[in-house]
């Protein structure tokens, strides 16, 4: 005989561990699915968290630009009237915005100016029954 001290489980035959194969594989998925979740949790904690912040920050750098045109009424307004100042400032942003929604407008036409994808296929569809107007090569 032999002295040797190997456990059952490296004596196990290779029908043995072929059987036990889809068990593992099965656990094996499902660790990888928990640590995909575990995952999504903390990307959605962090991206939550993240959002938060930058909504604080714009909210501080809207009153920022409030205070910048304060500054440019109360700058103005050492060298002509006060409500000229302030008169002159809401012109030019009323131009401004005027200026950014005709462009606005603008990509909103181009909406639809593109093809229809639907259109698209049912010109292909007639092309293949040969009705239509399509090209012959």
């Amino acid at each position: 005989m032999t002295d040797r001290t190997v456990s059952d489980k490296n004596r196990e035959s290779l029908a043995t561990l072929i059987g036990n194969l889809p068990g593992l594989v099965t656990a094996l998925i499902q660790a990888e699915i928990d640590q995909l979740k575990t995952k999504a949790q903390h990307l959605g904690s962090y991206a939550g968290k993240g959002a938060i912040f930058m909504v604080l920050a714009l909210i501080f750098v809207f009153f920022a630009i409030g205070t910048l045109v304060a500054v440019g009424i109360l700058a103005l307004s050492l060298v002509m009237p006060a409500w000229l100042a302030a008169l002159i400032v809401f012109v030019v942003f009323v131009l401004i915005a005027a200026v950014l929604a005709l462009i606005g407008v603008n990509f909103f036409k181009k909406l639809s100016s593109d093809p229809n994808p639907i259109e698209s296929v049912k010109k292909d569809i007639r092309a293949v029954k040969g009705e239509g107007e399509y090209d012959r090569y």
